[in-house]
This record gives C-alpha cells, structure tokens and sequence, in this order.
C-alpha cells in the first residue's frame, strides 16, 4: 500500500513539474523540517478554523483527494470547512517519511482523524501523501491523497 502511495505521490508531483507548475515558481531546495512545519501549520490551522491560515498555506493548484475518493480543490476544500460541512477537530500523525526532490516534498505516513462530517462524528485511520512546494514566498500544500489503513 505505501509503494502504491509514493508512486501515485511521484507521478503526481512528476506530472506537475512536467506541466510547468513548479519548474517557474520553485522557491530553491525545500528541506524536510520545512516540509514538516508547514504541515503543522495546516493541521492547526484545520483544527482552529483558521481560514485565513489555510489560504497561505494551501496552493492554488491544490488538489485534496479523499480516503472516500471524492476531490477538491482548494477553494472547494476550504468552502467544506468555512461551511462546517468538514470539521477536523483532532488531526495526528505517525510512521512519517519525508522525501524531497528539489523544491518539492513527498510527506507520507500513517493519521488518526477526528471529524464531523455533516453532524455526524467519526474516526478515521489513514495512510496518506502529502506534497508540499517550496516557492519565493514559502512553502504551500499542493497534493493530498489518502486511504483507510487497514485494520489490525
């Protein structure tokens, strides 16, 4: 499951620096500390609400793709939250590795969630990528994409 993850996390971060998106906007070598704090800074910023927090750090081009399968994107993304359809209220992550390849990260790992999805609170273990891009002006959230993990 993880090879499938960093492969779709490779493609998709391939596929866009093929297409142009980063090749002009790369900001120099982003380092996995920076990938980590950024990540952080998400996952507060999701937690607290903080929609002004999220329209820093969340790319434009972001494209957040479910453990449902269902995609968003940032504008989409951060609507779910502004509206309370989505509330993140704890989100914790473990078994991380980062990858970087000049200025872009590959985050991965295993998270504990715990949401309100349209009044209904839920749990939910994760396996998940997420791609981070190191530009002029900072590092922004560009790629999310997870799956249930397996049960024990």
């Amino acid at each position: 499951m993880r090879k499938l993850l960093l492969g779709a996390a490779v493609s998709g971060a391939l596929a866009l620096g093929a297409g142009g998106a980063f090749a002009a906007e790369c900001g120099g070598a982003i380092s996995a500390d920076e990938a980590l704090k950024g990540e952080d800074a998400r996952y507060a910023a999701q937690t607290a609400g903080d929609f002004a927090a999220m329209e820093r750090l969340f790319g434009d081009e972001l494209l957040y793709t479910h453990s449902s399968g269902k995609s968003d994107s940032k504008a989409s993304y951060i609507e779910l939250q502004r509206s309370k359809s989505v509330v993140y209220r704890s989100m914790q992550r473990s078994n991380v590795n980062v990858r970087t390849y000049g200025c872009v990260a590959i985050i991965t790992g295993s998270g504990h969630y715990e949401v309100t999805v349209n009044g209904k609170d839920s749990t939910v273990d994760l396996l998940f990528h997420s791609v981070w891009v190191k530009r002029n002006d900072g590092v922004r959230f560009v790629s999310w994409e997870s799956t249930l993990a397996p049960k024990p």
